[in-house]
């Protein structure tokens, strides 16, 4: 971020009523430093109870006459979240504080969740987009976002908010009350002692950024003290802040500078994980995956080949935001899978009160098509018919003309049913009509999912076949077990050619195995009988 900023976050953070009270007479004037694309992301779940909402409410507004609010100087946009996120509005819709004031007096609390890695991700990649208003990345105008949450975020936020950070985005993790102290410091940008502010309640907000309302926009941070910095500093919204000189990067105690992560500059395209080595990097598998010639991508399920059709429940009850967590959840299935017409093919089948065939077991040849197929689903709601859905892959999923290959072929059907409730039909008659038909079945609950109904779609033994996670955001620790049982090398047919057991050679395997058992057991046999006949005599011996 370069050039002076106006208030530091602190600042910011003090704008509650009684301070808009003083503003409106003998506040400072709005600060005109320079422009500035700032977005509030605001926790309005259900553990924030009213009273505090309006005070994260007057806080905004205050906020705002502190600000050279304008196209031309500092945008502002504000998000609101709980289990779904809301534009309250974006960052070209006003160039008026009043129109502003307007839409946050007007704000409604979502009380639901808690959901803010989504929150951010939507921050990322909508509120920062052109579209929604934000200057080009050409004009190099800073771009923060500001958020505030009271409790744990019910998802990860680790991740996307390095790649928020790694897209030039600053970001400041207030928290208050209730706030989790790691998830704060996984958000903020570094250094963390000036990103990450925590408070006891919404109401010491005020007192809190009283010590800072002498910081005035114009201050240069840099030149009032020693910075320490090896390189350079740089006056920011939140104070002075350590820059490094080009090819380096900042140390996480904010001074220090080092040889740049090349895998962090450029276009690595490392599959899984890219490693720097001084002025180069390698790209890393994960353990059990080798590494391919083009060294970036790792090998997949590769000793056999299924056809595998997923059942995505797309009842009311999953909810929107889910829905996409569940299609986030099919595509890590498909990475690590081999699809392709000759390796494993992916069909996807969405029901609720009907059933519709999303994409059958032909249509795409490789993972990136399934993948971006599954991204373009869209949600149906209504009810849940999960034996009407039973009903439809039975008798079209896994027909030749879906895609599905000829049984002489012998290649394992595969059937996964996703749902996060009870059924609203019969599931017994179909769910055993699967298994007759030589489908093997795997179940996979979220949320009020009914056991039993799990256990009765899912093929034996039911501990293989059967997962469940207690929510949507925690579905990830499920991956492994999916992959050890659907995974060819892993599970079905295992490192096995895909023969008919009448077959004279797959005959003559299987005799010479037994013979081989039996002589085994034999000799183990022989030995316990002589040691029985040892001790006979023993025993007569001593006698």
């Amino acid at each position: 971020m370069k050039g002076p900023l106006c208030w530091s976050l602190p600042v910011l953070l003090v704008f509650f009523q009684p301070w808009e009270t003083q503003l409106q007479s003998a506040g400072p004037p709005p600060c005109t430093a320079g422009p500035l694309d700032l977005v509030f992301v605001i926790d309005s779940s259900r553990s924030v109870r009213p009273f505090e909402f309006e005070t994260m409410r007057q806080f905004l507004v205050g906020l705002l006459r502190s600000l050279d609010v304008g196209l031309n100087a500092t945008r502002v946009g504000v998000i609101q979240y709980s289990s779904q996120v809301q534009s309250v509005f974006p960052l070209g819709a006003f160039s008026r504080r009043e129109d502003m004031e307007r839409a946050i007096r007007a704000l409604v609390p979502l009380a639901q969740g808690t959901m803010t890695g989504l929150a951010i991700q939507y921050a990322m990649t909508v509120a920062f987009s052109e579209a929604e208003g934000a200057r080009p990345r050409a004009q190099r105008v800073p771009r923060v976002l500001v958020v505030v949450t009271d409790g744990r975020p019910q998802d990860r936020v680790a991740e996307v908010a390095a790649q928020a950070r790694s897209r030039g985005i600053e970001i400041y993790a207030v928290g208050v009350q209730r706030a989790d102290v790691g998830s704060l410091r996984a958000m903020a940008s570094p250094p963390l002692d000036q990103h990450v502010f925590l408070v006891e309640s919404f109401d010491l907000i005020q007192d809190f950024g009283l010590q800072f309302q002498g910081r005035l926009c114009a201050i240069d941070y840099c030149t009032l003290g020693n910075h320490s910095c090896q390189h350079m500093c740089v006056s920011t919204l939140g104070g002075p802040q350590c820059r490094c000189r080009a090819g380096h990067e900042l140390l996480p105690d904010g001074r220090s500078c080092r040889v740049r992560d090349l895998c962090n500059g450029v276009d690595h395209g490392c599959e899984f994980q890219c490693v720097s080595e001084g002025f180069s990097y390698r790209c890393l598998c994960p353990e059990g995956r080798r590494l391919q010639a083009d060294g970036k991508s790792c090998d997949r399920c590769r000793e056999g080949h299924v056809d595998l059709v997923l059942l995505v429940d797309g009842s009311k009850s999953v909810r929107p935001q889910n829905f996409e967590l569940v299609k986030r959840f099919v595509n890590q299935i498909v990475d690590f899978l081999d699809v392709s017409p000759e390796g494993t093919r992916v069909g996807l089948v969405q029901f609720s009160s009907r059933v519709r065939t999303e994409f059958p077991l032909g249509r795409y040849g490789t993972a990136a098509e399934v993948k971006q197929a599954v991204l373009a689903v869209e949600y149906m709601e209504r009810g849940t018919m999960t034996g009407l859905a039973l009903r439809h892959m039975v008798e079209h999923s896994f027909s030749e003309a879906q895609g599905a290959r000829p049984r002489a072929l012998h290649v394992p059907r595969v059937g996964l049913v996703f749902t996060d409730g009870r059924s609203q039909d019969d599931i017994s008659v179909w769910a055993a009509r699967a298994k007759e038909e030589g489908i093997v079945m795997y179940a996979v609950g979220v949320g009020k999912a009914v056991e039993e109904e799990l256990r009765e779609i899912a093929s034996e033994p039911a501990e293989m076949h059967v997962s469940y996670s207690p929510d949507f955001s925690a579905m990830s620790h499920l991956l492994d077990n999916l992959k050890g049982s659907i995974c060819p090398e892993e599970g079905i047919g295992a490192g096995t050619e895909l023969r008919s057991p009448c077959e004279c050679e797959s005959l003559v395997e299987f005799q010479g195995r037994t013979l081989g058992a039996l002589e085994s057991l034999a000799q183990k046999l022989a030995q316990v009988t002589e040691r029985l006949e040892d001790l006979e005599r023993q025993l007569a011996n001593q006698q």
